[in-house]
């Protein structure tokens, strides 16, 4: 039997090389593999000594060679090809072991020019890993060092690797080179090309959308369902998701996680890692909470302790919280899990629970518990494993958007009313802004003291959206006197402004922009409020 070695990430390959040469296989290898490799002492042969024909262009050509393709493509089972292999005294190639020129990581460095991007594109690797894994019944292809343990483990046990571990072997060695040659297209397309394509040492200017798109995820798990029982569904990984995303969360306890669930806790744990830079609230109010029903936070709010903000944050909007969603930006102990578990929850999520939490929800063994890692240093935590694109399908297409990831400072509200926000009411703006962010379009957010008091959502009228959350208010027995509200977007008419001050809100915050703007500030210096323009909207669909 033989081996091809050929690698760029070194990790592991000596180690693999030591098994392979153990179980009587012989070593190819090329360049700095087979240097690293002789100068651990196992045998290896040069493919150049292989082919008879040394490495040229600068390496671009190496194994491009009927001695590698044969060896890797011959069909042991069929005797012309054997025949053919004998005649041109080719051997078989039985394992390889290919990992890629990095170029994903070569492109994703400051100032990369397109030349150094150019020569990251391996040629020969994707050749040899397509011709490997075709031939997967005589070849078994290895493209990432986490496969290496499995295959040793399976030669040492039975001297040869099974079909159904070669088959799998070149199922992730076509997802490799889609991933890989995905990136290339996403890359190429993005340049921006005018009378002369970029060269020299400047990095050229990328399109925020490139003319092609490639998106790659890979599976996590079969959904029950998705939204409804007749519709089936499944969850995906993105490749490289970053720390602080859902997908990168680990289930600790409950049952399966439903399409539904995921969706739902996504909404969630986007909106509590809003309140952790000090962006919307004070930062002594460490502890935030969110509780979303259908995908809209039904209550939010933020406090010195998980109990504390859970307690706020419940108080919203009891009936609606009944089977919600809840995530944490903070630990969660015992005894904010004594009164959490004292409701029905489908999901609790956060990046952290004590040993007391966690027997506490022994007893509550449905409860799908998922601990989520958020970075240690809280300025990085708001855009922790946020998405910087959207996408929505369409019939026949996809809609693609940057992420809205913008967040309101201080600094940017700018004060149009004749009555200025008290610093009290300038937090709780900042707060409100935040949640409204989170919120189905029309949106309209009651707060004070750190926590929502009514939410309306989703509704085709603001004027609805803004007597629902008054309603809503109502049922929880909270009264919206002194409150401060956000609306997602600017007031069209008087009408709306005059409904949310109507209810008891003294204070306002929206983006502005429209026509009637001039009217609607007359309006809140006519009924003695503070009136605050964002400059930016928050419609979410």
């Amino acid at each position: 039997m033989n081996a091809l070695l050929s690698v760029s990430d070194k990790t592991g390959i000596v180690e693999l090389a030591q098994a392979l040469h153990a179980q009587g296989i012989k070593l190819l290898s090329t360049g700095g593999t087979a240097k690293l490799l002789a100068e651990k002492g196992l045998p290896v042969t040069e493919v150049a000594d292989m082919t008879g024909f040394p490495e040229m262009l600068d390496g671009r050509v190496k194994t491009l060679h009927p001695r590698v393709h044969g060896g890797l493509l011959a069909r042991r089972d069929v005797p012309a090809h054997m025949a053919a292999l004998a005649e041109h005294q080719i051997d078989t190639i039985d394992v390889l072991v290919v990992n890629l020129y990095p170029f994903e990581a070569t492109v994703a460095k400051p100032g990369c020019t397109l030349e150094d991007a150019i020569e990251n594109i391996d040629i020969g690797g994707p050749a040899m890993v397509r011709s490997a894994a075709k031939n997967w019944k005589d070849v078994a292809v290895l493209t990432d060092a986490s496969q290496y343990a499995g295959v040793i483990a399976e030669l040492k046990s039975a001297g040869k690797v099974s079909d159904k571990t070669k088959f799998a072997l070149s199922v992730s060695a076509f997802n490799r080179i889609s991933q890989y040659d995905g990136a290339i297209s996403d890359y190429l397309s993005a340049v921006q090309v005018g009378d002369d394509v970029p060269a020299g040492d400047a990095a050229p200017v990328l399109s925020r959308f490139a003319a092609q798109f490639n998106a790659q995820f890979t599976k996590v798990q079969d959904m029950r369902y998705g939204e409804n029982p007749h519709q089936q569904a499944s969850f995906y990984r993105s490749a490289s998701p970053a720390l602080g995303a859902l997908s990168t969360g680990v289930q600790l306890q409950g049952k399966e996680l439903s399409y539904n669930n995921i969706a739902d806790a996504d909404a969630a744990w986007e909106c509590v890692k809003s309140f952790d830079t000090g962006a919307a609230g004070d930062l002594s109010q460490s502890a935030a909470c969110v509780i979303v029903k259908h995908a809209n936070p039904c209550g939010v709010a933020v406090g010195a302790t998980a109990l504390e903000a859970y307690s706020k944050a419940f108080q919203t909007d009891p009936t609606s919280a009944f089977g919600g969603i809840i995530a944490f930006n903070c630990t969660v102990d015992g005894a904010a899990a004594q009164i959490v578990a004292k409701q029905f929850v489908e999901v609790l999520m956060a990046p952290a629970f004590t040993q007391e939490a966690l027997d506490v929800f022994k007893a509550k063994a449905n409860v799908r518990l998922l601990r989520i890692a958020l970075p240690e240093n809280r300025a990085d935590i708001l855009n922790a494993g946020r998405n910087s694109l959207e996408f929505k399908r369409v019939s026949g297409g996809l809609l693609v958007q940057e992420a809205d990831n913008h967040i309101l400072h201080l600094s940017d509200l700018k004060v149009v009313t004749t009555v200025q926000p008290t610093p009290e009411q300038l937090q709780d703006l900042l707060f409100a802004w935040t949640v409204a962010k989170y919120v189905k379009s029309n949106a309209i957010v009651f707060c004070k003291g750190g926590m929502t008091m009514g939410v309306g959502a989703g509704q085709m009228s603001r004027l609805d959206s803004a007597r629902i959350a008054s309603i809503k208010a109502g049922h929880a027995n909270l009264s919206l006197a002194g409150t401060v509200v956000a609306s997602d977007a600017f007031f069209p008419f008087r009408d709306g402004l005059d409904v949310v001050v109507d209810a008891g809100a003294t204070c306002v915050i929206q983006p502005g922009g429209s026509m009637r703007d001039d009217e609607v500030i007359a309006a809140a210096n006519e009924r003695g409020v503070a009136m605050v323009f964002s400059g930016v909207r928050h419609f979410r669909h």
